[in-house]
């Protein structure tokens, strides 16, 4: 098969880990890179042995797909030009700043592939917890870093506890029906620390803390089913579980870990989006809808957090 035509826009963090694989993922041919900064974009070409384009312009003409890993505000813009050329396009999370502006990518999407890029929903435990097949009761996430000077742009919520609400709609599709938040920023003039609540229409409930300005970086997963208990450790790629046993002598708790192939998420990512672009199936993918749905919770997030506190005083 013809290898597919790919070029990254954008080579700062993300970006540099997306060239680094497709410089060397099967089935595909890495054109080039592009970023204004351009001592970054010739550095990064010139350790991947790939070319920097001064501009977007020529490298656009010379692709079928885009990888595009540049500051939320010009997801719109820049995606939605790449989109109307006919290209497919793997944007990275958020989908976009705003809710107008993700539906402005979606309706300029038409027949080609948008992928959202929600990397943590490729960690290979991830996705051996959603083989299980069934609906969490109860689900608590813990998502902590230490500061860097990076995605100061969005808020903590839309940084990094969008991964988190992403995975819960893949976990479970039902509509969120209430949200209690708060959130407080610390370094950054944006908020650097948040915790939400949220209850599902199913009935199911979760427990989202994140922040980017911890000492040290813990990333759980917790899974509460109707009979068994789940800890996921992103980093480690382990699940460690527990389920209850009625064996008609009595009910006990036996532990039920369940085995996980380690992978590398990004290069998972990048795969998916690489196969559906050539119109293959079977293979789990964050698709525009998705981003949209986990950017609109994020959203009403932001909207709870920036509520007022009512107090209640005696008489």
């Amino acid at each position: 098969m013809k290898p597919l035509a790919i070029g990254v826009i954008g080579c700062g963090a993300l970006g540099r880990h997306h060239t680094r694989i497709l410089s060397s993922l099967p089935g595909v041919r890495l054109v080039g890179i592009h970023d204004r900064r351009r001592e970054v974009g010739e550095a990064v070409a010139a350790e991947f042995g790939s070319r920097h384009f001064a501009t977007p312009e020529p490298l656009l003409a010379e692709v079928e797909a885009v990888v595009l890993a540049v500051p939320t505000v010009d997801h719109a813009s820049l995606g939605g030009e790449i989109l109307g050329r006919g290209q497919h396009l793997l944007v990275e999370k958020p989908i976009a700043a705003s809710l107008e502006e993700a539906d402005r990518l979606l309706a300029a999407r038409g027949d080609r592939v948008l992928a959202v890029g929600h990397v943590e929903f490729f960690n290979p435990a991830v996705q051996a917890l959603l083989d299980l097949g069934t609906p969490p009761r109860f689900v608590e996430a813990q998502r902590l870093g230490v500061f860097a000077p990076r995605s100061l742009d969005v808020d903590v919520v839309l940084d990094l506890m969008v991964h988190d609400l992403q995975i819960l709609h893949a976990f479970d599709p039902s509509p969120v029906v209430e949200v209690r938040a708060t959130g407080i920023a610390v370094l950054s003039g944006r908020v650097d620390i948040a915790n939400a609540r949220l209850a599902l229409a199913s009935g199911a409930v979760a427990n989202l803390t994140t922040s980017r300005v911890s000492a040290e970086r813990t990333r759980k997963l917790r899974l509460f089913l109707p009979s068994a208990y789940y800890s996921l450790d992103y980093p480690e790629q382990e699940i460690k579980g527990y389920r209850l046993v009625d064996d008609g002598e009595g009910r006990r708790i036996e532990a039920a870990d369940l085995a996980v192939e380690k992978a590398e998420p990004l290069r998972r990512e990048l795969e998916a989006f690489v196969a559906a672009c050539r119109g293959e199936t079977g293979r789990r993918l964050v698709d525009g809808a998705a981003g949209r749905r986990a950017l609109a919770t994020a959203l009403a997030i932001d909207q709870a957090m920036a509520a007022p506190v009512l107090e209640s005083r005696g008489s």
